[in-house]
């Protein structure tokens, strides 16, 4: 049941929380990144105008089904990682835990930490049944994380246009 209210969520160490209008440039340049993209199908980074429609996609994703994407933010110091959430597949009527960090992030379980409270918020708040997660073969990392957040190896499955391995939580 979609929501009216956008829900943020406090992890030991990071807020998850909405998308603002203070985001777009922070965010700019996390997806300027070199190999920000390399496991993800378009693998450019993203001019200003697509993370303009992303942030205002991800608002309206959370109006229609009352969860999306949250902007992640380090507790103490307020500080733009990237995003993290749950996005609904049309393609294939599931609903995917996603998310990228910037590359100064990577390696210290923000990944984890953020994933793992999208899924619980999922599976609780959301009622969701099943929750998938999808990784490039070669994304090795990524697959932990998923791993450490309740999911497990389903097979492997094209999507958005490339192989990737699914993984999936059940309720």
């Amino acid at each position: 049941m979609p929501s009216t209210e956008f829900s943020s969520l406090k992890t030991d160490r990071l807020v998850l929380r909405p998308f603002t209008v203070e985001d777009p440039p922070v965010l700019f340049n996390i997806v300027q990144e070199p190999d920000i993209f390399q496991y993800f199908p378009t693998r450019t980074a993203w001019p200003l105008e697509k993370v303009e429609r992303y942030i205002h996609h991800q608002l309206g994703h959370w109006e229609k089904f009352g969860y999306g994407h949250w902007a992640v933010t380090l507790s103490e110091s307020s500080q733009l990682m990237g995003w993290c959430g749950l996005e609904f597949l049309p393609d294939t009527n599931e609903t995917e835990v996603g998310y990228l960090l910037s590359g100064e992030y990577w390696g210290k379980g923000y990944a984890t930490e953020a994933a793992s409270a999208s899924v619980k918020f999922g599976m609780n708040e959301s009622g969701l049944k099943e929750i998938i997660g999808l990784t490039d073969p070669l994304n090795i990392a990524s697959q932990r994380v998923l791993e450490k957040s309740g999911l497990t190896f389903t097979r492997r499955q094209v999507y958005f246009g490339m192989e990737m391995f699914r993984f999936a939580i059940q309720a």
